[in-house]
């Protein structure tokens, strides 16, 4: 009973915070490259170049087969085409892994930043091979996080330099409850941590399934799972439905 509340509870949260017509704000979109910035990170997803790094026999020899050093260097502003990027109507987020930056095999490490514009809604989500450090660089951030059944939400609102964790496969979630941009930066202990929207996951399963795991009593008919499939927002979303009326983000009267 109490995990079929809370999936309705996703449900219905997921639901109020997808329309899908409000335009971008001012500062939704992280800062624009610059066309004078240098060029930078010539091997990103250079699958050839990930496996042969994979093979060196030594650290030492990944150093040599990247000979140039503006290689060893990841802009987060202006990211290789097919990097782990995601955007939506609340804002971005850029990874880089050791595909999108492969001086990054050998390292286990990884590092995404996020820009959430107003209202903006990292939806609830997983890390399977790694857990998180979180340090917010700009605004004001809040943050949930649950560990496994049985294990209590843990709940904070950052401000700026302090940073917070989630554990490995915690199911966790970054809200911007303000008018402005919010910026942070997660790093991973994984070249690949993964990552998996929840909701998004949730309804690509049968039917039949997210029926029975909702519990007796809530049934769906299937142009009902596809109605829900359609309302779950792009990654970064708008939302909570107060900071959307408090920052005069409003649905497209025309919808």
């Amino acid at each position: 009973m109490h995990a079929s509340c809370l999936l309705l509870t996703l449900i219905s949260t997921l639901a109020a915070a997808a329309p899908q017509n409000i335009p971008y704000k001012e500062n939704t979109t992280p800062p624009s490259a610059n066309s004078s910035r240098p060029p930078v990170n010539s091997l990103a997803n250079n699958l050839a170049v990930v496996q042969s790094l994979f093979l060196a026999p030594k650290a030492v020899d990944r150093i040599t087969m990247i000979p140039q050093d503006s290689d060893f260097v990841f802009d987060f502003l202006n990211p290789p085409p097919n990097s782990s990027a995601t955007a939506g109507l609340g804002g971005s987020a850029v990874g880089a892994d050791r595909v999108s930056f492969p001086p990054l095999v050998g390292t286990n490490a990884a590092m995404t930043v996020g820009f959430l514009g107003p209202c903006g809604f990292n939806t609830p989500h997983t890390h399977p091979r790694s857990a998180e450090l979180n340090i917010l660089i700009e605004g004001r951030m809040s943050t949930q996080f649950v560990l496994e059944n049985g294990a209590r939400t843990v709940s904070n609102t950052l401000i700026l330099l302090q940073m917070t964790t989630f554990p490995l496969g915690s199911l966790h979630t970054e809200f911007n409850p303000d008018c402005e941009r919010a910026t942070f930066v997660a790093s991973f202990a994984s070249e690949d941590a993964g990552v998996q929207q929840e909701a998004q996951a949730f309804f690509g399963l049968d039917p039949s399934v997210v029926e029975a795991a909702v519990g007796n009593g809530f049934t769906f008919e299937g142009k009902e799972i596809a109605r829900f499939r359609s309302l779950i927002p792009k990654n970064i979303a708008h939302g909570v439905e107060a900071c959307l009326k408090k920052c005069n983000i409003a649905p497209d009267p025309s919808n």
